[in-house]
C-alpha cells in the first residue's frame, strides 16, 4: 500500500497531528505514530517550508500544512546498519552497507545513512549530505554536522580535491593484469571521466576485478560508463546485460583521500582488508 495525503489544520481544531492524520489518511494511531518515527510525515508552517515531524502528539496551528508520505513496503524494511569509521566532530566517515540508502525519500528515512547518524552519533548531531553512494553499493561516505561544514565538504568534492577510490568486478575481460584504462565518455551532456587498473582477470567466470578512480561524479558513473564500453559491472540490477550476481552488485566504495578543509591535515580512509 502506497498513497499521499495532505490538509492544512482549520482554525479552532487544536488536534494533535497524530489524530488528524489517522482520521484523514483512514491508518491506525500506531501506523501513523509509526511512520512519523520513520520520517514519513511531514509538517509546513508559516511558509517556512517542510520538515519531518517526528512527535506524534504536536498540537498544531491554523493554518499548518500536514502531510503524510505512506508505503507500507518500506517502513516495514529493517535496514542493515551502518558503522562510524572516523567521527571528526565536525564531520564523519562511514561505512555503509549495500541496501542502505545515502538519505531519505519524502515516504521515510529510516533506512538511510544519514538517519542513522542522527540516531547513534554521541553527541548528537545534525546529518547533511555530502556525496552519494548507490543504495545498491557498499563502501565509505563522508557526511557533514553543521551547515558550514557541509558547504566546504561539498564544494571539495565538487572542486575535485577528493580522491575517490572504488574496487569493482566486471563481466568480461578488461584488459591484461595491471593495464591501465581511461573512459570519458560524457554522461547527461557533461564531461566524465573514469580511470582504472585491471587487477586480475578470472576466465573461469569471465570477470575482470579492477581498481578505480572516478575523477567526476555524475550520477551512476561507474555503473554507466562500464556498460558502455562493454564492461558491466556485475549485479547492477539496470545497467548492462549478462552480468547478473546472486551476491548483488560488485562495487565497493574503499577509499577516500583528501586534505581537511578544518585543519589542513592530509586524510585517507580505507576499507582494510581491501575488497
Amino acid at each position: 500500500m502506497r498513497f499521499s495525503f495532505q490538509t492544512t489544520v482549520a482554525r479552532g481544531e487544536g488536534r494533535t497531528a497524530c489524530a488528524i492524520l489517522a482520521e484523514g489518511a483512514g491508518l491506525s494511531k500506531l501506523r501513523v505514530k509509526d511512520a512519523m518515527q520513520k520520517g514519513a510525515v511531514w509538517l509546513t508552517r508559516n511558509g517556512s517550508g517542510e520538515r519531518r515531524l517526528r512527535r506524534a502528539q504536536t498540537v498544531l496551528q491554523p493554518g499548518d500544512g500536514l502531510a503524510i508520505h505512506y508505503d507500507a513496503e518500506l517502513l516495514a524494511r529493517i535496514p542493515p546498519a551502518a558503522e562510524c569509521r572516523h567521527d571528526a566532530d565536525r564531520f564523519s566517515v562511514w561505512f555503509k552497507p549495500a541496501g542502505l540508502m545515502t538519505q531519505g525519500s519524502r515516504y521515510g528515512d529510516h533506512c538511510s545513512l544519514l538517519r542513522q547518524a542522527e540516531a547513534f552519533l554521541r553527541p548528537k548531531r545534525q546529518a547533511f549530505l555530502v556525496h552519494r553512494l548507490d543504495r545498491e553499493a557498499a563502501g565509505l561516505v563522508m557526511i557533514a554536522h553543521d551547515r558550514p561544514s557541509a558547504g566546504a565538504l561539498s564544494r571539495m568534492f565538487a572542486e575535485r580535491k577528493v580522491v575517490k577510490r572504488y574496487r569493482v568486478e566486471l563481466r568480461g575481460r578488461a584488459g591484461p593484469e595491471s593495464s591501465a584504462g581511461r573512459i570519458d565518455l560524457p554522461l547527461d551532456g557533461r564531461a566524465a571521466m573514469t580511470e582504472y587498473s585491471v587487477a586480475r582477470y578470472d576466465p573461469t567466470t569471465d570477470t575482470s576485478l579492477v581498481d578505480v578512480v572516478m575523477r567526476t561524479g555524475r550520477q551512476h558513473q561507474l555503473r554507466r560508463h562500464f556498460a558502455m564500453v562493454g564492461f558491466p559491472v556485475m549485479g547492477d540490477p539496470r545497467y548492462g546485460e549478462t552480468n547478473k550476481n546472486a551476491d548483488g552488485l560488485k562495487l565497493t566504495a574503499w577509499g577516500l583521500e583528501f586534505t581537511c578543509p578544518f585543519s589542513g591535515r592530509p586524510l585517507v580512509f580505507q576499507l582494510e582488508p581491501m575488497p
